[in-house]
């Protein structure tokens, strides 16, 4: 299940950090901008929702974290989830199994030399060959990192080749783009 809030200039951070855990209010206070210190209140608040409704489970979380960081639940480490911001907006994803999401704001231009760093020579062709670029480039962006967050490996070396990765085949992406273009998210599910 995904829970998304696309509007998180409005949320209210005194409020905000009354309902988190000390450890989620310790963490959100580190950032100096008020924009960054919402985005981490509201994927938490995000994740919270979506475990009441989904599990029932209420009260403050605690988050352990994996070998390359990926964060997971202290008591509930069977539960799978992910969590991501970026502008105004954040997503958490919850999955019977393995799970990644990113999301992403569309730029305004597009940057070449970020391109040949992430694409092969098809993905680039693909992105120019759009009829919006800045989105293509977001969507496939978005679908690398959601994989990435999946297998819970965080940024590699090689990210032209990452779709040539043994066992993508049997992972499923959903990527959905804002209405108004702001921003794209992508949801990955499936084996590791």
């Amino acid at each position: 299940m995904v829970y998304l809030n696309d509007d998180t200039d409005s949320l209210d951070i005194g409020l905000a950090l009354k309902k988190v855990s000390p450890q989620r209010r310790e963490y959100a206070l580190r950032y100096r901008k008020d924009s960054d210190r919402r985005l981490s209140l509201a994927v938490y608040l995000l994740l919270a929702e979506g475990l009441e409704k989904e599990y029932g489970i209420t009260g403050p979380l605690t988050f352990s974290f994996g070998y390359h960081g990926k964060p997971y639940l202290s008591l509930y480490p069977d539960i799978h989830f992910n969590l991501s911001h970026s502008g105004r907006a954040a997503i958490c994803a919850i999955g019977e199994g393995p799970v990644g999401c990113d999301i992403e704001s569309v730029g305004e231009s597009l940057d070449m030399d970020l391109c040949r760093r992430c694409f092969n020579e098809q993905e680039i062709d693909s992105i120019l060959r759009s009829e919006y670029p800045c989105l293509a480039f977001t969507q496939l962006w978005t679908r690398k990192e959601a994989f990435l967050k999946l297998s819970g490996e965080g940024l590699l070396d090689d990210l032209p080749a990452l779709f040539d990765s043994p066992g993508i085949d049997r992972v499923t992406f959903n990527t959905c783009v804002a209405p108004d273009c702001s921003y794209v998210y992508t949801v990955c599910s499936g084996p590791v």
